[in-house]
């Protein structure tokens, strides 16, 4: 019962039981990335989406099927020749939340003082 339930509902630890009929009914499989992700697009009309392997984030989608899902490129990456740019890394997830987040110096998480910039605020103080 509790796995049904989540099929019906639970959108963000994987496909619900909508998308996967949705999917079966309209959807043509394009491809998958390294990470897992299936790529799908609609058989009469433009839309294009992604179901992932694992929680919904929509910074999994790699760059070369990113151009893809926004209509950047029609031809999906694995039928065409795709050559990563230089500045292009690998993902990470996001950590806010998370004890790896980033806090810089000076939050009420990270001990320490910030830089001074010379934009900081002087309190005004009469003569």
């Amino acid at each position: 019962m509790k796995q049904l339930f989540a099929q019906l509902f639970v959108w963000w630890q994987g496909e619900t039981l909508a998308t996967r009929l949705w999917t079966t009914l309209f959807g043509e499989f394009v491809g998958t990335d390294a990470q897992g992700n299936r790529y799908f697009k609609s058989r009469r009309g433009p839309k294009r989406w992604v179901l992932y392997n694992g929680l919904a984030d929509a910074s999994r989608i790699p760059p070369e099927w990113h151009g893809w899902m926004h209509h950047r490129t029609d031809a999906p990456p694995n039928e065409e020749a795709y050559t990563p740019h230089p500045w292009e890394v690998a993902h990470q997830p996001n950590m806010t939340g998370t004890a790896a987040a980033y806090r810089p110096p000076g939050s009420l998480l990270r001990p320490g003082e910030r830089d001074r910039v010379e934009a900081d605020y002087d309190a005004w103080t009469p003569e």
